[in-house]
């Protein structure tokens, strides 16, 4: 299913911003290895450049020590996607729709076509969770984690499950 314009990912606004996004940040990289930014001057630019490039507070990204985490190309793919918005009256099927992506881009196995699109798919599901977080008052991460029963037991819900109560508590 197609979901409305305002609520797919704009991967072409990324894919256009990618090269200069990840070439700052392996530049900014060089540059530590061979001077030091004690008083991170050039920390700061690469903020600033950087958000005056995407739009976004780069506080919430890790620019310092990314070769901890995931590595610059995905550090700049998440950079570069734009975030979600709010949209009105989100549908029963388009949530059930994103739920399904989110359940999809866990389970990614085909072998990538190369596209920029195709190489980054595995990291949608956080754009998907940031939408649901934003349309739907009582959306939780723990929906998608296992969960514990009064017993003990461990169970994990169902795509359908996670759509009636997220529709559910929000309706």
């Amino acid at each position: 299913m197609e979901l409305r314009r305002e609520i797919e990912p704009q991967w072409e606004k990324a894919e256009k911003i990618y090269p200069e996004v990840l070439g700052l940040i392996i530049d900014y990289t060089n540059y530590c290895d061979i001077n030091d930014d004690v008083d991170m001057t050039e920390y700061k630019k690469l903020e600033e450049t950087l958000t005056r490039l995407t739009g976004k507070d780069m506080s919430q990204f890790n620019l310092w020590e990314w070769w901890e985490e995931e590595g610059a190309e995905v550090l700049a793919f998440r950079i570069c996607l734009p975030d979600p918005q709010k949209v009105e009256a989100v549908t029963r099927d388009e949530l059930t729709e994103i739920v399904a992506r989110i359940f999809h881009s866990l389970d990614l196995t085909e072998e990538s076509d190369g596209s920029f699109k195709a190489e980054f798919s595995y990291y949608i599901g956080d754009y998907y969770h940031d939408f649901l977080k934003l349309n739907f008052e009582h959306y939780s991460d723990d929906l998608f984690n296992r969960q514990k029963d009064k017993d003990g037991n461990y169970f994990e819900y169902s795509s359908g499950q996670i759509v009636e109560k997220i529709w559910n508590t929000t309706k």
